[in-house]
């Protein structure tokens, strides 16, 4: 889209920014991990590129819709300007899929590509579509897709495969480590999307609509997140078991807490500081800088632990601890693959 149109909505293009300036800390501590393994990004590329991610983009292909100018031209649209503002090196190729339930995702490795369920398309205004269309590209531009397909592929290993003493236990931890990891990187894509439409009330009500259905008038922004504090705040020990218990199975946090991480960020003045010009720019960080942005983020995801109300909180801190060794056990459960069987 022309920058004069981009303009003329009072939005600015975030040009040259890194996805490091929306990262959650503990999306930052847990990729920093990840990261440093040699040779386990190149590895997990190997063994989903050729398979996993060109089997499911030709389902797409063959399946759903691509947008374009000629196909679903007001998605089109808006996720031109979402890639503009978010000033993306390439723009990921997008799909309609026909699906009743309000859904998006990306898929893949090397090149990802993004989904949106019809329902969304239909449920969704301008502005809320928008948010939705650039938390799926914060995905893509954090490389939380190449990660969140490891994690599948870690959950589908049959264990007797894995040559290694205690593999059971270590796996589970593992998987652990990264599902806890999983969730907080929507956390990051939430403030992606706040930045991508530029509208963080928007993002608010589509997190309203994922919980209750698309009628608006029918609900509160102000009471949403009574009910989020309500949640959040103090509960028994029996109380923090039930909400862990509810949240082991699911790839994303609930709404209610996505709403009141993301009202936290915005509140907090990081939101308008990285609208301001303040953000880090992609290639400045060097790798000392990476190293000290990794234990900060470690570090400040700690001090939430310890500041929550919820008394089962900071027993979470045990999860840092996984997610500092999680790199390391992992290229130990991937070179037992290349062990000949006794």
């Amino acid at each position: 889209m022309a920058e004069h149109s981009i303009q003329s909505t009072g939005k600015v293009a975030l040009r040259n920014i890194s996805p490091r300036a929306w990262q959650h800390p503990a999306d930052a501590a847990a990729l920093a991990a990840l990261e440093r393994v040699p040779g386990l990004p190149e590895l997990t590329r190997k063994l989903i590129g050729a398979t996993t991610e060109k089997s499911l983009f030709l389902l797409h292909l063959g399946s759903a819709v691509e947008v374009s100018e000629r196909q679903f031209p007001r998605v089109n649209a808006l996720y031109r300007t979402v890639c503009e503002l978010l000033d993306a090196p390439e723009r990921p190729r997008l799909f309609v899929a026909q699906a009743p339930f309000l859904n998006a995702g990306e898929i893949g490795a090397d090149d990802p590509f993004i989904t949106i369920n019809s329902s969304a398309v239909d449920a969704f205004d301008d502005a809320e579509l928008s948010a939705v269309l650039a938390h799926e590209l914060g995905h893509c531009l954090s490389g939380h897709v190449l990660y969140k397909t490891l994690l599948w592929l870690l959950i589908n290993i049959p264990f007797g495969m894995i040559r290694i003493p205690g593999a059971n236990i270590a796996l589970t931890a593992i998987i652990a480590a990264l599902a806890e990891w999983d969730r907080k990187s929507e956390l990051s894509a939430d403030r992606a999307g706040a930045l991508g439409c530029q509208d963080p009330a928007a993002s608010n009500t589509a997190l309203m609509k994922l919980a209750g259905g698309a009628d608006l008038t029918q609900m509160n922004a102000g009471a949403f997140l009574e009910q989020a504090r309500e949640y959040h705040d103090g509960g028994t020990m029996l109380d923090s078991v039930h909400k862990l218990l509810n949240l082991v199975w699911r790839s994303h946090p609930l709404p209610v807490a996505r709403i009141s991480e993301l009202k936290s960020w915005v509140d907090a003045g990081d939101y308008q500081k990285i609208v301001g010009g303040d953000y880090v720019r992609r290639g400045e960080d060097s790798d000392e800088e990476l190293v000290e942005r990794f234990r900060a983020a470690r570090d400040r995801y700690r001090e939430e632990l310890k500041e929550s109300s919820d008394p089962l909180a900071q027993a979470a801190d045990k999860v840092v601890s996984v997610l500092e060794n999680v790199g390391d056990q992992l290229k130990g459960v991937f070179d037992s693959f290349s062990r000949p069987r006794e």
